[in-house]
């Protein structure tokens, strides 16, 4: 599950975009199929989203919360990281200063889904163990 907050004139426009852009860094770095596309877009007044102008940022300025079951490596995680950098800012125009990713992986134990937990599915259709992809 991933959760982007945005100022909502900047980010509504761009959603369905931006789902688009984010779902290919997390197929080619994660190896997620198609259809795991579960993202819930949170646009903000400008008054309630509040961060720092000082280092560069401007109303691009986008956060987005990335919510894993564990299991993926250090590097396969900065390796996404730095793909969602790149192509946000080459497809999107917005600037690896106005992205702001913060990577969540939890026990599969902690996941409640289709009825069980994550740690009972054994039908997933992708790897949760992912030492390194290459792009």
């Amino acid at each position: 599950m991933i959760v982007i907050y945005g100022i909502k004139e900047n980010l509504n426009p761009i959603k369905s975009k931006l789902s688009g852009v984010l779902h290919g860094c997390l197929m080619q770095s994660l190896g997620l199929p198609e259809h795991k596309r579960f993202h819930r877009f949170m646009p903000m007044d400008r008054a309630d989203f509040i961060y720092s102008t000082e280092d560069g940022r401007t109303d691009a300025y986008t956060v987005i919360e990335i919510n894993l079951m564990e299991g993926r490596s250090k590097e396969t995680i900065k390796s996404l990281i730095q793909t969602i950098f790149s192509e946000f800012e080459r497809q999107l125009g917005i600037s690896s200063t106005d992205v702001e990713i913060i990577v969540h992986q939890q026990p599969a134990h902690c996941w409640g889904f289709r009825g069980m937990t994550g740690d009972e599915a054994k039908d997933l259709a992708y790897k949760i163990n992912v030492q390194e992809r290459c792009g």
